[in-house]
């Protein structure tokens, strides 16, 4: 009895951590978003409701909860219905297995890294089945692309982890912790680190990689038929929920988790995690939307080449040299991705100039040609007539 009374607390204190977490980055990272909007574009942000804004998002969450909640009339009701629920799952479960500290997991299973990347993978089905279920031509776009774009960074993704795997010599997040107390995992592999920042944005559908709610081709991707409540669930709950967990899965596989310089705790997860996320709004204010191709081209050619690349190396110096592998793997790993940061803007904009160059060949090439000669036709034609009269 005693054992079942146990169980139930525990799962009680896990879903009000799990909760609280999800609620609280809903409710403070939006803020935060639109006041550092505000400061990179010379603008105010919000600033009337409460000190400096504060209370912006109580104001935003009223609003929302009064707003009519429409479900599209030809739209397949119980899914539409059934999607938000379905992507708030993912947030919820990945909490499962991060050390929140030194004497705190809710569940260390030693699968844990598995567990992540097969929980993490349902991510995208709620945002499939709410626009396919839309009935909506934008809405379904956006889900396919979010479904293809989940698909193709992934692999990246699912690459770095194993690298943190070999190097933590087990699939434990607890351990992944431990193996860190030496020294972070960022500064053995920087490019695992840089890998899973880029496959990791891409993922969560923040900037450059939102094009599943492009609002410039499809209004709000798999979000446009969403109203009221359950468009707040899907935009601040389950979108900044997931930006916290993918900052809590950085945190403890590259930063030290819960460890720190002076005083280990969950403090310094907390700070971790206010990190990341002010650095996805900083790509927010800096760096425009890709293309579908350069999405698409860039996870299949650049990414997941260099993640196959880097994992071989890494496997080959740990067999190699099983005793004292974690200065060449450093060096190899901070070379490739100098040589990466360097040479990736001069790759990039020569292949965008040939594309651009033959696009317009192509394109216009005929066009030009035949109108460059009919000119030159009339011109000698002009000419001829001067030269007769």
């Amino acid at each position: 009895m005693a054992e079942i009374i146990e169980l139930i607390v525990r799962f009680i204190v896990a879903l009000v951590i799990a909760l609280a977490v999800i609620h609280v980055s809903g409710l403070v990272f939006p803020f935060l978003l639109r006041r550092l909007w505000g400061f990179m574009g010379d603008r105010l942000g919000p600033n009337r409701v409460g000190p400096q804004g504060i209370f912006q998002p109580i104001a935003d969450g009223i609003k929302l909860f009064t707003k009519e909640d429409i479900t599209p009339a030809r739209s397949n009701r119980w899914l539409f219905l059934l999607a938000p629920a379905i992507a708030f799952t993912t947030p919820m479960l990945v909490q499962v297995v991060i050390p929140f500290s030194e004497s705190y997991t809710i569940a260390d299973l030693n699968i844990g890294l598995l567990y992540l990347v097969a929980i993490g993978a349902f991510a995208v089905l709620g945002m499939l089945v709410g626009g396919w279920a839309s009935n909506n031509k934008y809405s379904l776009v956006g889900g396919l692309r979010a479904a293809a774009q989940m698909i193709s960074y992934e692999i990246p993704l699912l690459l770095t982890i194993i690298v943190v795997a070999l190097l933590a010599g087990s699939l434990s997040l607890d351990s992944v912790v431990a193996a860190q107390e030496g020294v972070w995992f960022i500064l053995v592999q920087p490019m695992s680190f840089l890998v899973f920042i880029i496959a990791g944005v891409a993922e969560l559908n923040r900037t450059p990689f939102d094009l599943p709610e492009a609002e410039s081709e499809l209004v709000s991707g798999y979000m446009t038929e969403y109203s009221g409540m359950r468009f707040a669930f899907f935009y601040g709950l389950i979108e900044w929920g997931n930006v916290t967990v993918w900052a809590l899965t950085a945190s403890t596989l590259f930063l030290g988790g819960w460890r720190g310089p002076f005083i280990s705790g969950p403090a310094w997860l907390v700070i971790k995690v206010c990190i990341f996320a002010f650095l996805i709004i900083w790509f927010f204010s800096t760096f425009p939307r890709l293309q579908v191709d350069q999405l698409m081209t860039f996870a299949w050619k650049i990414l997941i080449p260099l993640s196959l690349v880097n994992l071989t190396v890494t496997a080959f110096f740990i067999v190699l040299m099983p005793d004292n592998y974690l200065w060449p793997i450093a060096i190899f790993s901070w070379v490739i991705m100098i040589a990466f940061v360097l040479l990736m803007p001069i790759v990039v904009k020569r292949l965008l100039l040939k594309k651009r160059l033959y696009t317009r060949l192509t394109d216009y090439g005929p066009w030009v040609i035949s109108r460059t000669a009919s000119m030159r036709s009339q011109y000698y034609r002009g000419n001829s007539k001067q030269t007769s009269d």
